[in-house]
């Protein structure tokens, strides 16, 4: 069964918003095995120089390399990244799971993530040219895991 792992700087703090993130978790038990993962981003000031926010950056980086699962097939979230469609992106999965049957999956904080750890990713995945709050581009991704997993499955919710 895949393993995903995704790992969010910051808490889902709106209800609504975890609720959705729920029930998409408890769907997608069915066809992989979930872990989320919450890092505490790092704090800023209110208006935080060049050089705080590289800073912030670096201890957030070391922070998700903790995290990752040895030998996962890594995809980081970010505006610069490449736009896939659902099938594409189940295509992507499916191969993580026929080549070891790990994923991780990098959301960041607020000011994004270091362009080391966007580099060293296997996938630079955007969800839309649009920006999303954090808490909401979770409820985008793990809907668009579990249509994946639907598609991958022959299931019926990807139309």
């Amino acid at each position: 069964m895949l393993h995903i792992k995704l790992i969010a700087f910051g808490k889902c703090k709106e209800a609504y918003l975890r609720e959705a993130c729920g029930e998409y978790e408890k769907r997608l038990g069915a066809f992989a095995r979930l872990e989320v993962v919450e890092l505490p981003p790092a704090p800023l000031p209110d208006a935080p120089s060049p050089a705080q926010i590289a800073a912030a950056l670096a201890a957030e980086e070391k922070a998700a390399r903790a995290a990752l699962p040895p030998q996962a097939r890594v995809a980081a979230l970010c505006i610069e990244g490449r736009a896939l469609s659902s099938e594409q992106f189940s295509a992507w999965l499916e191969g993580a799971a026929m080549q070891g049957g790990s994923v991780a999956l990098l959301l960041g904080s607020s000011f994004g993530m270091s362009e080391t750890l966007k580099q060293q990713a296997e996938l630079r995945l955007s969800l839309s040219a649009m920006t999303f709050p954090h808490q909401l581009a979770r409820v985008l991704l793990l809907e668009q895991i579990y249509r994946a997993m639907q598609i991958s499955a022959g299931g019926k919710y990807h139309k």
